[in-house]
Formats: structure tokens, sequence, C-alpha cells
């Protein structure tokens, strides 16, 4: 995973494509048209985009004004804003009347970390999961941001895709497949541990599965859970049913995320015991991405000596 590429740039290109294959789209920004790479599509197609200014409330309801009219409106901004500032919005006028508008919330995670608490979205899953009619996405590299992408622009629905900032570790590539509702089995070498992961801390995830099956001869189930809402039912119950561990990985807090959303569903229909790798449930320092994975528990290496406890290897 040496070659890094960035989510923001695949969905830049992913909507030019999209433009070009002739979908009646529109981007709407919030003061964010340049970092958010919709100068791509404005560069060919200046008219279908717009920028509301810092003004996240006005840049959902401009979009589901257009989305009224039949059109497939990209609102995009920064995690943190779009699921808190513009919330209201997103649930009543884009939602509640189902209308086709997608957010695309960059900066989540620990991606804006420099920039401090304001910035950082910790949170946002857990706020806008429980939103109905939204579907809620995290894609783990650029070319399932890619992918992605272009699936929703040419499905009619309600979407939340949380993706990054920086260049990240490429993962797959243009053969990713992507199906709402559906996990990517990754890994599948045993029955020790399986792994659940969401979004770009997938890279972490994969680096701690393969030395914990290199150096301590672990076998284990990784799984990628691109879709947080609705998540893969089967894919929960199958692995639960076929691992002595069960660890949830992922870059947001505790509450309310992957971990919840996997709770959710093995309290109810499989009972089992799940071991989360979270952010704990409190304000977090400023600092790059990378600081702040180490620092917080989610590096690979964490990962390891996470589940190397959990089985008491020393």
């Amino acid at each position: 995973m040496a070659e890094l590429k960035s989510t923001r740039l695949a969905f830049g290109q992913a909507l030019l494509e999209l433009a070009r294959e002739g979908i009646d789209l529109a981007a709407v920004a919030a003061d964010t048209s340049k970092s958010m790479e919709v100068e791509i599509l404005r560069k060919e197609y200046p008219g279908r985009c717009f920028d509301c200014g810092i003004a996240e409330q006005n840049m959902i309801m401009v979009s589901a004004g257009l989305a009224s009219t039949g059109k497939t409106v990209f609102a995009t901004s920064y995690s943190s804003f779009t699921s808190m500032r513009s919330l209201e919005q997103l649930r009543t006028f884009v939602c509640y009347p189902g209308l086709n508008v997608k957010v695309i919330a960059g900066l989540g995670g620990f991606s804006a970390g420099i920039e401090g608490v304001t910035h950082m979205a910790l949170e946002d899953i857990g706020i806008v999961r429980c939103i109905p009619n939204l579907t809620v996405i995290c894609p783990a590299d650029y070319y399932a941001t890619k992918k992605i992408i272009k699936y929703i622009g040419k499905n009619n629905m309600p979407c939340y895709v949380r993706i990054g900032r920086d260049p990240s570790s490429v993962i797959f590539d243009d053969n990713y497949n992507f199906e709402p509702g559906k996990a990517n089995m990754l890994i599948d070498s045993g029955g020790d541990v399986g792994i659940i992961a969401s979004g770009l801390i997938l890279s972490e995830a994969i680096l701690a599965a393969k030395e914990l099956a290199d150096k301590y001869g672990l076998g284990l189930k990784l799984i990628e859970m691109p879709t947080i809402k609705p998540v893969d039912y089967d894919a929960l119950l199958k692995i639960a049913g076929t691992t002595k561990k069960l660890v949830t990985i992922e870059e947001h807090s505790i509450i309310g995320g992957l971990y919840s959303a996997v709770c959710e569903v093995l309290c109810r229909e499989q009972p089992t015991k799940v071991y989360p790798v979270a952010v704990a449930d409190k304000f977090t320092e400023s600092g790059t991405p990378d600081e702040l994975i180490k620092k917080y528990g989610l590096a690979g290496s964490s990962i390891v000596k996470h589940i190397k406890d959990l089985f008491s290897l020393y």
C-alpha cells in the first residue's frame, strides 16, 4: 500500500465523468469548491457548479431545490459542518421528501486534525445515521470513492459519503465492487479473529491483520464495511458465527458509528461480544492525522496490541 491518492481527487474526477456521461447533475459547495475538487467539474461545466459561501444550511437548501427539479445534486463541504450545522436541513428538506441529494462530507475523522476539534469529525456518522431515508457510506480509498460516487450518481438515493483530505493509502483498483448494504471480504484465512473495518482506517486494519497472521499465526477474517447504513446483516452474522473474537475498527467515536451499527444487529440476531477499536468518548487534541491515529490507538501497531491482548499473546 505504498501508493497514495486523494479521495477528494477521486470525487472531483468522478463528478466530471458523470457529467460527460450525460447525468444531469449539479455540484453545490459551501466555500469548498477548490478544497473539495469541484473545480475539476467547473472547468468543463461551469454552469453546473454553485458555491453558497460559508453557509452550509443554504448549501443544503439550494441542493434540495435543485433536486426537486429532477437534478442529481452533490452538496459538498467538511464532515463536521455538514453533519452538525446543516443537520435540520438535511433531515427535513432532503431526507423527509427523499430528494436526490448526495452530501459529500470531506475531512472525515482525523483528516482535519491540524485545524483542531472545530473541524474534526469524529461524531458525524453517529449523527447522520439515525436519519430515515439516508444511506451512509465510508469509502476506504481513492478507487472505492470513485466507484461509489459513480454508483450513487446514477441511482436516486439521498446519501452521506464521508471522505478524507490528504492522499491516503491505495488499497483497491478499478475492479473494486460496491453495492449498498454489502460488505467485501478481503482476508479469509481462519476463524481466530474477525475484523470489521470501514473508511480510510482500513489500511491500518490490513497492516495489523497481516502482522497478526504472519508473526503470531492467527487465522482471521477481515471484511470492509463501506456502507454503515445499511450494514450487511448477512456478512455480520456469518463473521460472528465463524470467529472466536470479533473486533470493529473505525476512525470515529466509539459511540454511534460502526461499532454501534454492528452491535445493533448482533445483539438482536446473534448475541456476540464485540471489541471496539475506536476513539474514546472525549474531545481530542490537534495534530496531523498520522499523529492522532497513533495517539488515539488506531494505528496498525495499536490494533495488533489490542488483538494480542484478547488472546493473551506476549
